[in-house]
């Protein structure tokens, strides 16, 4: 794949913190990792987006209760992740 070089503007501590933790591995390969799979998942979040859009179209508005419930699961789960990482 075609690489491009560019110039960013990083938070130090961040850089920093990076540099320790990869040590004498290629930090360029290391950020390019991080933006792969960042764009991975903005792509699949622009994808969920169009699928509910489709399902909205076909069935309606979704109503408020469901959206509620939904919310609920998913606060429910990001504070099991939480967790986790911590412990």
């Amino acid at each position: 794949m075609a690489k491009e070089k560019v110039t960013l503007t990083l938070e130090a501590e961040n850089l920093a913190a990076l540099r320790d933790l990869v040590g004498h591995r290629s930090l360029s390969a290391t950020v390019d990792r991080a933006i792969a799979a960042h764009v991975s998942r903005l792509q699949h979040l622009a994808a969920v987006d169009e699928w509910l859009d489709e399902l909205e179209e076909q069935h309606g508005p979704i109503p408020p209760e469901t959206l509620e419930w939904a919310g609920q699961l998913v606060d429910d789960w990001a504070k099991r992740a939480r967790r986790r990482k911590a412990g």
